[in-house]
């Protein structure tokens, strides 16, 4: 039967499962972390149908390579602003594999992050298998207490 109401009744809830998909994926992994380094604050959100992360405050500047180092980035670009997580999808077991940039070396890894509890990222970059990787931890940033 080729009626438009049987097409549109499809339309809608082939959208709703694909927003149910992505809200289950979002809001666990979604959110704002500092990275280890304690240097940036990512934003993990939706961008098309995957997550991505987004640096939208530069709190430091240190070496991840030379601990107690200021970093040298190869990459000259201004770090607020940049994506440096994309293509971030479920993997399964609450994993999600993507890309993650290192604007030090200008290189981009395989990575996967999993949540280690509510407040805690693991974010794992790696080259060929994750075993040749090396876990960080992520912390989530609080959200600032709104004044009365």
């Amino acid at each position: 039967m080729n009626h438009p109401f049987l097409r549109l009744t499809l339309l809608i809830a082939t959208g709703l499962a694909a927003a149910q998909t992505q809200a289950q994926t979002q809001p666990a992994h979604g959110g704002r972390w500092v990275t280890e380094s304690g240097n940036l604050e990512i934003d993990i959100a939706p961008c098309g149908d995957a997550l991505c992360g987004t640096v939208v405050r530069v709190l430091a500047n240190r070496s991840m390579e030379a601990p107690g180092q200021a970093m040298a980035p190869a990459d000259q670009r201004p770090a607020l602003g940049m994506q440096i997580l994309s293509g971030l999808r479920a993997g399964g077991e609450g994993v999600l594999s993507g890309e993650i940039y290192n604007r030090e070396t200008a290189k981009t890894y395989r990575v996967q992050l999993t949540l280690d509890g509510p407040q805690q990222l693991l974010v794992r970059p790696y080259v060929g298998i994750p075993l040749f990787g090396k876990t960080q931890l992520w912390r989530r940033v609080s959200e600032p207490e709104v004044a009365r």
